[in-house]
């Protein structure tokens, strides 16, 4: 079979000193972030789309190489919390990205950049354009100085956003076990609200009433320990400790109405099942959302309120032409999800494209990925921005 692109492993590098270190080994205040080129047999030509994901780990995903394939160049770069995200910071992931586009931009001299968010690669791509349009942060939802506005982002000409959920702060609260009365002791559990056990009064299909009920429930479990959170940080200040952390765990963050429930959202994912498996055994286990935290991270990634990684909200302020594409038996992220995401954009930005009957990854499913890559070809090419 021949080989239909060439992958080629780098690394983007760059300084930033720190008052602490939340990645393990390497230099104090050297950042490298793993990254693969794709490169067509046909050339690089001068547009790259380019992935990054909070937590990394797509490089070898199917859409990846079969955009390179279709023959555009991509870049998959890795977050400088690849694989581990208990400290992450989404700031510095919008910086992490940041340095992977002016790396194309300046040494591999790539004329167009087109950012790929893929799943919660979506939030971050959306935040990495607001503020590189419109730059705004200039500290951590901690309080922390981290100026993203004296970085001078380099703004994307493109955005495509696919299979991408709102953002992992609101994605990880609609997962949120709101039965639980003690995070200390996460067996102490409101029997009405605890889906999962077979003594719960109220089963599947939920009535509206009870929905409501569970959702605000998941949102004040949010609150509880946002609040808590805050106070120990305030604490360790208050006794000169500023940068002093504190690592914890969220038990229980894979429990949704919609698992259960297909007429929750509906689309055509199969019945009690999440994208990663038995949401009942998920729920926790060591894979779930949020499940190993420190107290910045908590606030920039999953706070509920305190998160700026709103992808609704960021896509409000910015501006270039932006595809979203949602997977109609997507057992992560939802129909609602890609609603609220094309909603976010200004009348007549966004096009909205669904390829019916597709898996959150394409697995197995190579008719659904061919149908995906060309909606992203197709509208590149509308755009003008593949060349």
């Amino acid at each position: 079979m021949s080989k239909h692109y060439d992958r080629t492993p780098y690394l983007v590098t760059f300084s930033e000193q720190s008052r602490f270190k939340d990645t393990y080994a390497g230099p104090m205040d050297l950042v490298a972030l793993e990254s693969h080129l794709l490169t067509p047999k046909s050339g690089p030509g001068k547009t790259v789309v380019i992935f990054m994901h909070p937590v990394g780990g797509g490089a070898y995903l199917p859409m990846v190489s079969a955009l390179a394939k279709a023959g555009v160049s991509v870049i998959y770069c890795n977050s400088r919390y690849r694989g581990a995200d208990s400290a992450l910071l989404m700031e510095k992931v919008v910086a992490d990205l940041g340095a992977c586009v002016r790396d194309a931009k300046e040494r591999l001299g790539f004329e167009t950049v087109v950012l790929a968010g893929w799943s919660g690669g979506g939030s971050l791509s959306l935040l990495y354009q607001a503020e590189a349009e419109d730059p705004q942060i200039t500290d951590t939802p901690a309080g922390d100085p981290y100026d993203l506005t004296a970085r001078k982002l380099i703004p994307a000409d493109g955005i495509m956003l696919l299979a991408a959920h709102v953002s992992r702060a609101i994605t990880m609260t609609e997962w949120l076990d709101p039965s639980v009365l003690d995070e200390s002791d996460p067996e102490q559990r409101d029997r009405e609200l605890d889906i999962y056990h077979p003594d719960c009064p109220n089963q599947p299909p939920y009535s509206e009433a009870f929905v409501a009920r569970f959702r605000q429930a998941q949102i004040d479990r949010n609150r509880r320990i946002t609040g808590w959170v805050k106070e120990k940080l305030a604490d360790f200040r208050n006794r000169g400790l500023p940068n002093e952390e504190y690592g914890f765990i969220v038990h229980r963050t894979m429990c949704d109405v919609r698992w259960l429930d297909p007429q929750q959202d509906p689309n055509e994912r199969p019945p009690g099942t999440c994208y990663l498996g038995d949401p009942r055994t998920v729920n926790n286990g060591p894979v779930a959302l949020a499940r190993f935290n420190t107290l910045r991270g908590w606030l920039s990634q999953w706070s509920y309120d305190d998160s700026r990684a709103n992808g609704p909200a960021c896509a409000g302020r910015i501006r270039v032409p932006a595809l979203v594409i949602g997977n109609t038996a997507d057992n992560a992220c939802t129909p609602s999800h890609t609603r609220r995401l094309f909603d976010g954009f200004q009348s007549g930005q966004a096009t909205l494209r669904e390829v019916a009957g597709a898996n959150h990854y394409y697995f197995g499913q190579n008719d659904k990925l061919a149908e995906a890559v060309a909606h992203c070809t197709t509208w590149l090419q509308e755009q003008g921005l593949l060349s």
